[in-house]
C-alpha cells in the first residue's frame, strides 16, 4: 500500500512547517492577486487589499475555528490546547466567512468604503481561496466522503495515482470530496468573472451570487461526507434535507453520519441561498434604478493620504449611492 503524503513539508530546527499552512497561505495570496487585478479597474491601490488580507485572513481563521470547536466541543473540552492546533485540520468554511465578513466590514467602514462594493471585488477571490485551500484537506486525508471502490476512482473518475493513493486511508478508498468542491469552485470563479461584466449586475449582487453558487455545491457535496457537523433536528427538517439531496442518489450513496440527522452545513447553505435571493429581489424592488451598477466607480467617503485610494469627497459618494449600505 503506497504511503500517505507527509503532512510536514519541511522543518526549521524544532519548527515543523505543515503543508496545510503552506496551502492556505498560497490560497490567500492567489485570492489577493485576483482582488488587486480587479481593484485596479476601480483605481483602488494594491495596499488597500494587502491590508484587507492582513485583517481578513486572521478573522477568517478565528471565525472558522470558533465555529468548528463550538460544534465539536466534547472533543476539545478536556484538551483546550488542541483548540489552537489548526494544522491538524478542523476549521469550518462558513465560520471563516462569518469571521472574514466581520473583520473586513469593520475595515471598510474605517476606510470609508461601501462594504458590498469591496465584497463584490473579492467574491472570485473567496472561491479561489476555497478552491486551493481544499487541497490542504487532501494532504491531511480529511473532509472526504464515504467508501468507494478503487475502480470508481481510477476507471470512472480517471484520477491520477497520487490522488487515488491519498484517498486510500487504512486500506479503504474514499470519495475525494475535496476535489469535487475544488472543481466546483473553479467553475464558480469563471461564472463570477463572466457575471461581473454583465451590465445588469448591481452592487452587492456578485457577493450574493458567490453565496448562492458556493452553497449549492456545498449542499450536495456535503451529503457525501462522513465527518459533517450535525445535530438532532425534527423529523420534518431531516426529511426536507434528504428530499432536496435525493437527486444525488441516482449517482452516489450518501455518506454515513457519525451523529445527528441534519448536517449543519447543508442547513446553513439552504439558509444562505434563500437569504441571498431575497437580498437581491428586495433591494431591486426597493431601490430599482437607484442602485449603483457593479461597474460604477467606487469611492471613499474619507479623504485618503496622498489620494492612495482614488477616493473623492463625501458628496461624490452620495451621488453614486444615495442609500449607501455599510
Amino acid at each position: 500500500m503506497p504511503l500517505a503524503l507527509d503532512r510536514i513539508a519541511f522543518s526549521l530546527g524544532p519548527i515543523n512547517v505543515h503543508w496545510y499552512g503552506i496551502i492556505l497561505g498560497t490560497a490567500a495570496l492567489v485570492g489577493l492577486y485576483l482582488a488587486i487585478l480587479e481593484g485596479k479597474r476601480f483605481k483602488i491601490v494594491p495596499d488597500f487589499f494587502m491590508d484587507l488580507l492582513l485583517i481578513g485572513v486572521p478573522s477568517a481563521i478565528v471565525g472558522a475555528r470558533i465555529y468548528y470547536v463550538a460544534f465539536t466541543w466534547d472533543d476539545y473540552k478536556d484538551n483546550l490546547l488542541d483548540i489552537f492546533a489548526i494544522w491538524n485540520g478542523g476549521i469550518a468554511i462558513y465560520g471563516a466567512l462569518i469571521g472574514a465578513v466581520i473583520g473586513v466590514s469593520i475595515y471598510c467602514k474605517k476606510k470609508g468604503y461601501n462594504f458590498l462594493r469591496i465584497a463584490d471585488i473579492c467574491a472570485p477571490s473567496l472561491l479561489a481561496g476555497q478552491m486551493i485551500g481544499r487541497w490542504g484537506n487532501f494532504v491531511n486525508q480529511e473532509a472526504h466522503g464515504g467508501p468507494v471502490a478503487e475502480s470508481f476512482l481510477r476507471d470512472r473518475l480517471f484520477l491520477p495515482d497520487f490522488i487515488v493513493d491519498q484517498m486510500n486511508i487504512g486500506g479503504v478508498f474514499y470519495h475525494p470530496t475535496f476535489l469535487y468542491e475544488s472543481l466546483w469552485n473553479l467553475l464558480g470563479i469563471l461564472v463570477l468573472i463572466w457575471l461581473r461584466r454583465r451590465p445588469f449586475l448591481r452592487a452587492g449582487e456578485l457577493f450574493a451570487s458567490y453565496f448562492i453558487w458556493y452553497s449549492v455545491g456545498r449542499f450536495f457535496i456535503e451529503g457525501l461526507r462522513t465527518d459533517s457537523l450535525a445535530f438532532d433536528g425534527p423529523a420534518w427538517l431531516a426529511s426536507l434535507m434528504d428530499g432536496i439531496w435525493a437527486p444525488m442518489t441516482l449517482f452516489f450513496e450518501a455518506g454515513n453520519m457519525a451523529y445527528g440527522n441534519v448536517r449543519t452545513s447543508q442547513l446553513v447553505g439552504i439558509a444562505l441561498i434563500l437569504a441571498a435571493v431575497v437580498f437581491i429581489v428586495v433591494r431591486r424592488r426597493k431601490y430599482g434604478a437607484e442602485l449603483p451598477r457593479y461597474h460604477d466607480p467606487i469611492v471613499s467617503s474619507r479623504k485618503q493620504p496622498d489620494d492612495q485610494s482614488g477616493g473623492t469627497a463625501p458628496s461624490a459618494v452620495a451621488q453614486e449611492n444615495p442609500q449607501s449600505e455599510s
